[in-house]
């Protein structure tokens, strides 16, 4: 399956649209939903001056560097001093189901301090080192479970408000995941930086130091750093196959997950879900959220270079197509929910069609579709896509695809 990528205005078209349309008084100032506004673009071509796979790693450096520059800004190199604090260990967690480990990651630079709580799902039952999910979540580690053992988040909280223990585990099926034989990590994102402008005064970006420029980091890149620092401790643990750890992110956390994936290619598998505009919808759309609003609404998580771009997403010299294609040869997971219109399901899946030629050059398989599948109708290759009803959510749905994608790499490796 080849792609022209001047035919990809073509290819737009004809698509057929399978989403729920949103009443227009859903619709912020200065945003749509409509498919015929959405502007003729012409995409980059990831494989500008490739001629054959062993050109891949050179350009994939010159791609890096593009939404370095241009969009997530520059990331340091880890701190001086990790150190990992067991606090809590249990060996018959969830009913006897699983063990649970709660650590504190201690991370010092230029004696600057700051730590991050990792809370840990691996199957009782295991035989040996097991393949586990990385994921940070929004509310808490004591949000993500019923489990009273799991101290209670006392940092910065969105609203301001702690969250109610489980709060959020729908969105974390810890049992299910334990059952199909995999561990589940995750942190609280706001261990490794608050989510508000706050001239980068606090968390990672803090810890680290160093003079602020139009490309320095911004808080998307602060969290795929603090996800790239769980791995280095998910190395140490004997319990783990460190070779096979998937990470994963959900909307703003989907775009930390993306950019962790392509800046640190330890990551076997990344998977993002409902990540929309700076994760997997292309920019040039312009459809739901867009460059300009997501700019002004969180100055914070981008670099202050992505600011130019507001408005004109055509300038942009990369595409969120070739983000998806700096996982290759990695397997890549992309999921939409079909309501949720903000994130632009239909962006995400251009993105993992035109991600394709990558991948087959390489002798991988891409998506195997240029049109959307149906809803609950998944696409697994080396490149895996799904939509499901639904709105902007994780869903066990979800992680049931996420496990059987992931489950078909793994026992191929």
């Amino acid at each position: 399956m080849l792609i022209d990528y001047q035919m990809m205005r073509i290819l737009q078209t004809a698509l057929p649209l399978l989403l729920v349309t949103l009443p227009l008084a859903a619709q912020p100032e200065g945003t749509h939903y409509d498919e015929t506004r959405v502007p003729a673009y012409t995409l980059p071509d990831p494989l500008h001056g490739v001629r054959n796979a062993k050109d891949w790693p050179r350009r994939r450096a010159e791609i890096l560097e593009l939404f370095r520059a241009h969009m997530f800004g520059r990331s340091p190199a880890k701190p001086q001093r990790q150190t990992a604090e067991l606090i809590n260990l249990d060996t018959q967690a969830l009913s006897g189901k699983a063990v649970r480990k709660i650590l504190n990651l201690h991370l010092e630079h230029q004696n600057r301090k700051l730590a991050a709580e990792l809370l840990i799902y691996l199957p009782a039952q295991a035989k040996g080192p097991v393949p586990v999910f990385l994921g940070l979540n929004f509310s808490g580690n004591h949000a993500v479970t019923l489990d009273p053992a799991v101290p209670v988040s006392k940092q910065w909280m969105r609203g301001g408000a702690v969250a109610a223990r489980g709060a959020t585990a729908s969105r974390w099926p810890i049992e299910k995941i334990i059952e199909r034989g995999y561990g589940v990590a995750t942190l609280y994102y706001g261990d490794f930086d608050p989510d508000f402008d706050d001239g980068f005064a606090n968390g990672v970006h803090a810890l680290m130091g160093g003079e602020r420029t139009p490309e320095s980091w911004g808080a998307i890149a602060g969290w795929a750093w603090g996800l790239s620092r769980a791995l280095d401790h998910l190395e140490t643990d004997k319990d783990i196959d460190s070779k096979k750890v998937a990470v994963l992110g959900h909307s703003r956390l989907g775009k930390a997950a993306l950019w962790a994936g392509a800046e640190d290619p330890r990551f076997s598998i990344v998977i993002s879900n409902n990540s929309g505009c700076g994760g997997a919808a292309l920019s040039r759309r312009a459809f739901g959220e867009t460059v300009k609003r997501i700019n002004t609404s969180f100055p914070h998580w981008f670099s202050q270079t992505f600011r130019q771009y507001n408005g004109d997403e055509s300038a942009l010299p990369i595409d969120q197509h070739m983000l998806i294609a700096l996982m290759a040869p990695r397997p890549v997971y992309i999921a939409s929910a079909a309501e949720d219109l903000w994130a632009d399901p239909k962006g995400e899946f251009l993105s993992g069609v035109a991600a394709g030629p990558v991948y087959r050059l390489l002798g991988l398989r891409d998506l195997g579709a240029t049109e959307m599948p149906v809803i609950h109708k998944p696409l697994m290759q080396t490149i895996g896509y799904h939509i499901r009803e639904g709105k902007h959510d994780v869903t066990l749905y979800d992680w049931e695809r996420f496990m059987d994608f992931a489950g078909m790499h793994w026992r191929n490796q």
